[in-house]
């Protein structure tokens, strides 16, 4: 049985806050409470409200505070001797720079991080930790170093009943299959996250576990408006708590729910509307598929071939830049269905 999910990155005198906060009151609440124990030098409790201060800028897709945060998190809790704290912050630091495509200092903070958690006895950061490593390894692709990961963070958080953590690997678990094809196991793994989501009161993990059904339903069962349906309950739940991130994603994905059912200018508005939320908070994946989307609805709208296969080109090196193995593929791909070829003298393998 799972408990009701809650949120351990809110520390110290912020406990009592829900894993549903609006982000704009845990930023409120993160930063009084920052300021209350900075002024009285209790510095422990001051690395751990900064902990929430950092979580809430970097959900809010607020790049630049959220940096700043974390860093005096942990600048804060090694001067208080405080390794557990030390570890999620680092932790924090490490889901920035993933959130930013900074895959390689991802690696190394979260790295770390889990490190300074079984160092401190503190199994929650060590598994939130390892958790953020696997979710690096997924996005970039490299699905063989972290499905075993996944599946060992899954049975973690079943062990320990943990609904939020339990929802998380599921969740990747899910993507995983869905980004090799297997629409049915992805289907039963995303419909097992809701589910428990739901009777957990997690509103940010039914809200992406809803988006990866309606993924699934737009392309294995190509229900367009079924799948429209369950993106707009879940930007019910993004829009209540506030989560900029997840908000961009799900417009993405309502994006590729159009152009898939052949409504390509509202999959342009909707490319459009996500490639402006993820450059508003430096978010260079978001910003890259949403302009591979954009890209193929406006191919399909009749624009130039010339200026397509140029744009293609010039995504495939950004992605590869990036270090994202499978949305490089992406791009192959949508020269294929374009009826495009490389140009003339280009290595076919620099976008793999």
């Amino acid at each position: 049985m799972y408990g009701k999910a809650f949120a351990p990155e809110y520390q110290g005198a912020l406990t009592t806050l829900s894993v549903n906060s609006s982000l704009t009151d845990v930023l409120a609440a993160g930063t009084e409470q920052l300021r209350a124990a900075e002024r009285v030098g209790a510095r422990a409790e001051a690395a751990r409200s900064g902990l929430a201060v950092a979580e809430a800028h970097r959900r809010l897709g607020q790049v630049a505070d959220a940096d700043r945060a974390w860093k005096a998190s942990y600048r804060t809790a090694r001067e208080a001797r405080d390794t557990g704290a030390m570890a999620w912050a680092l932790w924090s630091g490490g889901t920035l720079a993933r959130q930013r495509g900074a895959f390689p200092l991802a690696w190394r903070l979260l790295r770390l991080a889990a490190e300074l958690g079984e160092q401190s006895g503190d199994v929650v950061v060590r598994g939130y930790s390892l958790a953020g490593m696997a979710e690096t390894g997924r996005i970039q692709g490299d699905y063989a170093a972290v499905t075993a990961l996944h599946e060992q963070l899954l049975a973690e958080a079943r062990r320990r009943g943990e609904a939020r953590h339990t929802v998380w690997a599921l969740e990747g678990i899910a993507q995983i299959h869905r980004n090799t094809g297997a629409y049915d196991t992805a289907y039963a793994l995303f419909e097992e996250a809701a589910e428990i989501a739901a009777r957990a009161e997690d509103r940010r993990g039914h809200a992406w576990a809803l988006r990866g059904l309606a993924d699934i339903v737009s392309v294995r069962d190509r229900d367009p408006d079924r799948a429209l349906a369950l993106l707009s309950e879940a930007e019910v739940s993004c829009r209540a708590m506030n989560l900029s991130g997840a908000l961009a994603y799900n417009h993405k994905m309502r994006g590729n729910v159009l152009y898939r059912a052949g409504r390509y200018e509202r999959a342009r508005d909707l490319y459009t509307r996500a490639l402006a939320e993820f450059e508003a908070m430096s978010e260079p994946r978001g910003r890259a598929l949403s302009r591979l989307g954009l890209v193929k609805s406006l191919a399909r709208l009749g624009r130039d071939h010339a200026e397509t296969a140029a744009e293609l080109t010039e995504l495939a090196r950004v992605l590869e830049g990036i270090g994202l193995r499978h949305a490089q593929e992406m791009v192959e791909r949508a020269r294929t269905e374009l009826g495009l070829t490389p140009p003339e003298g280009a290595d076919p393998e620099a976008a793999r």
